[in-house]
């Protein structure tokens, strides 16, 4: 018989390994090899149970020795496991990054506050139209030098002090370093001060430091 062309060695050598002595020797070098460069006491993933087998937490395995463990870290399956996590830390780090670091935010100024102002509160009718209206004055003697009331309208939604009351509404005064306060008046429709600029009226006498303020109802 002519062993000349044969596949695999010279004649009296073994025949071509077939797919399970491949599969079998592949593993044996890929164990050698991770024995020689992998450290198992850095490995996350290793697990050693009571009755001396270890388990990859990664894939959920058992292998009986560390060379079973160690060619099983070199396979497909351990290789797409730690490619998935991987990605999935990469992703939760991107969701949980730091936000970038804001402004700093200026500091509220601190004042100690004297208690509440003196104020007087008039009914008036505007005498062409006959609306109602009402005007407040407010004595401010002890404000902090360069200072100006400051006035706004709130809803009776707004404050936290009360119930709310759909009927009322409120005017809040603040100036240093007076406590702010707040006259709680009817829920009317006011006239619109950049509609009717004649209709809201206020004044702030820096001699006398008063502070006055009117609006009509429409």
């Amino acid at each position: 018989m002519d062993y000349q062309n044969r596949a695999g060695a010279n004649k009296g050598s073994g025949g071509v390994a077939g797919a399970s002595e491949t599969a079998i020797d592949r593993r044996e070098r890929l164990r050698k090899l991770a024995l020689e460069t992998i450290d198992l006491a850095k490995d996350p993933y290793i697990l050693r149970t009571h009755l001396g087998t270890l388990e990859c937490r990664l894939c959920l395995t058992l292998h009986v020795n560390e060379g079973s463990y160690l060619a099983h870290t070199q396979g497909k399956k351990h290789q797409t496991n730690l490619a998935r996590r991987a990605a999935r830390d990469n992703k939760e780090a991107g969701l949980t990054m730091a936000p970038a670091p804001s402004q700093p935010v200026a500091r509220k100024k601190v004042f100690v506050k004297i208690g509440r102002p003196g104020y007087k509160i008039v009914k008036i009718r505007e005498p062409i139209s006959q609306r109602m209206g009402l005007l407040f004055t407010v004595s401010l003697p002890e404000i902090k030098a360069g200072e100006r009331p400051r006035r706004r309208f709130m809803s009776a939604f707004e404050q936290r002090r009360e119930i709310p009351n759909r009927a009322l509404q409120y005017l809040v005064l603040a100036a240093e370093p007076y406590e702010t306060i707040a006259f709680a008046i009817p829920a009317k429709e006011m006239v619109d001060e950049e509609e009717d600029s004649e209709s809201v009226w206020e004044h702030w006498d820096s001699d006398e430091k008063v502070y006055s303020c009117q609006f009509l109802f429409k």
